[in-house]
């Protein structure tokens, strides 16, 4: 059996959640938790799915299947590293350059 990856998020995503989190509050508490639970999910799928997304600012990006939102990762030996969980409403130059200080 083949093990699947481990996935390694960095403390700054869950910073990203959690502003997520806020902005979808704001309009129903309970829409916070669910963008919440869903983009921890999304996550999840990379055991199985990571490296079948298309690159994009020289990481992966994963589209939220619920939320405009997208998540960028890349493959480090048998590691999934989460750099990012960012709107895809914002400007591209900012995404870029919050991705760059990350990675």
């Amino acid at each position: 059996m083949i093990a699947p990856p481990e996935v390694v998020v960095l403390d700054e995503v869950f910073d990203d959640l959690s502003d997520g989190r806020r902005f979808y509050a704001r309009n129903e508490l309970w829409l916070g938790e669910y963008f919440w639970d869903s983009l921890l999910s999304d996550i999840e799928s990379l055991y199985l799915y990571a490296g079948a997304h298309p690159r994009h600012f020289g990481l992966y990006k994963l589209i939220a299947r619920r939320f405009p939102y997208a998540i960028y990762y890349d493959i480090k030996g048998a590691a999934v590293v989460v750099f990012a969980v960012l709107p895809m409403r914002r400007d591209p130059s900012w995404i870029k350059k919050t991705i760059a200080g990350r990675s």
